[in-house]
């Protein structure tokens, strides 16, 4: 009588080995969809705020943008709210696991420098073959598809 192994559950998100997510990395336009719909969503609290004031709405987006991406993406869920509604993460590249609190806010600052220089750091992932922009490859993380 031989024993055959269990056979693997059915993979929900990428398998991580020797370091590298295998599987699907998230998209050029799914991630742009979802930066935009974190845009929006940042922008309302500081036009409520500062409705007459464009010096005062950037302060509380900056502030509000620092706080909500190292949260939402340090958390364990590593997920913003549009990337949530487009079905993507951040997760670590070695273990696939959230990226915490610290290389979030990393991540967030990398991400500035991504935009400053005409948006060379986000474009990046076009022609990478790992589909990492700048800061992901600062906070050493992936953008993956949430398979259900």
């Amino acid at each position: 009588m031989s024993m055959d192994p269990m056979p693997p559950p059915p993979p929900s998100e990428p398998v991580f080995a020797d370091g590298h997510a295998s599987g699907e990395h998230a998209g050029f336009w799914r991630r742009f969809a979802g930066a935009l719909i974190d845009g929006i969503i940042l922008s309302i609290p500081a036009y409520i705020i500062y409705p007459h004031s464009s010096a005062g709405r950037s302060g509380i987006q900056l502030l509000l943008s620092v706080a909500y991406f190292t949260l939402m993406i340090g958390s364990s869920r590593g997920q913003t709210v549009g990337q949530m509604a487009l079905g993507i993460k951040v997760v670590d590249v070695n273990t696939g696991e959230s990226i915490g609190y610290g290389r979030a806010l990393v991540r967030w600052l990398v991400s500035i420098l991504s935009a400053i220089v005409i948006f060379l750091g986000y474009f990046w992932m076009i022609w990478d073959k790992e589909k990492q922009c700048w800061h992901d490859k600062a906070a050493n993380d992936y953008v993956v598809p949430v398979k259900s």
